[in-house]
């Protein structure tokens, strides 16, 4: 017999709620209480920050204020966020026993590969690109984060429909700060469905796409239901808790401590920008450019490779990449990749 897994969806909602009903569905999915879940939401404009994260180093709050964006933390890891009413917001919570034995990492790509093949099913040639996006030729147009809570997972993502690139790098600190550079960067690796598309996007059709993507991945049927009385318990006690100053304010690090930096190769032809985590020495976030005709999906895959690495893996990571298949970089070698990196972080280059 196929097992029935609920449907849910909530609808558009502020972030603070959106965020205590996940804790409200992790919760109760942990004590086994409701069986596994699918939810579609939608989010009032908002930056989510990942759970680990500090809103001064990810988020320009003045700009937020400017613009009416509200902050809030996820319970998940990974980027920040930049949501509204254009983005699809899906939640599966899962039990562990329905993964088996696999490692998160293992768990988000197949339910990476399974979003991306429903974003597919709409024309586009999406894929999965770890550790958490779904790219359509080599622009994210979807994230996906996790979180555990005992015996229960959830893998959280969100569809963009349209974009707003230069929303994103105003109100997000990412590589290359805030001027016109920064903007083109972001348009170059954020898009919307709906913008690549050239069309107005069947939001309905999507989350079919989604709900039989994953029906068959995980061999369920989904079946349509309602919060039970249990889970909205859990969610008006978590909605006091993700209301209050404490919990955005939960992990606090100084901006000083996570600067934007830049640093160039070969006569400039190689550059990198980058957040640059100093007390922990780890390279948050990487953007390269080149004026050489190194393919965009090398630079994108390597940037995604790079991601959260400790400085002194940054080496061995390049040299796994260019490894591990035909990636041509005319005009620049593995080791200037790494040269870049460290003299952008103004670390000594080896002998």
């Amino acid at each position: 017999m196929v097992d029935a897994w609920r449907l849910l969806d909530t609808g558009l909602a502020s972030a603070a709620r959106n965020i205590a009903l996940n804790r409200a569905l992790l919760e109760a999915r942990d004590a086994d209480e409701i069986p596994s879940t699918l939810r579609f939401l939608r989010y009032a404009p908002s930056v989510l920050i990942g759970c680990r994260q500090s809103v001064a180093q990810e988020v320009e709050l003045a700009e937020c204020q400017a613009q009416a964006i509200v902050v809030q933390r996820r319970v998940t890891g990974g980027n920040a966020w930049l949501v509204n009413e254009r983005a699809l917001g899906w939640e599966l919570y899962l039990h562990r026993r329905e993964v088996g034995k696999a490692g998160l990492a293992s768990v988000t790509a197949r339910i990476g590969n399974a979003a991306a093949a429903a974003v597919a099913a709409l024309g586009l040639d999406a894929r999965y690109r770890a550790p958490g996006e779904v790219e359509v030729d080599c622009r994210a147009v979807g994230e996906i984060a996790c979180a555990v809570e005992g015996e229960a997972l959830l893998l959280q993502g969100v569809l963009v429909i349209a974009a707003g690139s230069v929303e994103l790098a105003r109100v997000l600190r990412i590589p290359g700060g805030r001027g016109t550079d920064a903007i083109a960067a972001a348009q170059a690796r954020f898009a919307g469905i709906g913008d690549l598309l050239g069309l107005r996007t069947d939001v309905r059709r999507l989350k079919r796409n989604l709900g039989e993507a994953f029906e068959s991945e995980f061999d369920v049927e989904l079946r349509e239901g309602d919060l039970t009385l249990t889970e909205d318990a859990r969610y008006t006690s978590a909605l006091r808790e993700v209301q209050t100053a404490d919990w955005l304010d939960l992990v606090a690090s100084s901006v000083t401590d996570m600067p934007l930096l830049e640093g160039s190769v070969r006569g400039g032809h190689l550059r990198a920008s980058l957040k640059y985590e100093r007390p922990s020495r780890i390279v948050r976030q990487i953007w390269f450019a080149s004026e050489t005709v190194i393919a965009p999906r090398v630079l994108g895959e390597l940037e995604a490779a790079l991601r959260d690495c400790p400085l002194e893996r940054v080496a061995a990571r390049v040299e796994r990449f260019f490894s591990g298949g035909a990636r041509a970089t005319p005009g620049a070698t593995p080791q200037d990749f790494v040269n870049v990196v460290k003299l952008a972080i103004g670390e000594p280059l080896a002998a």
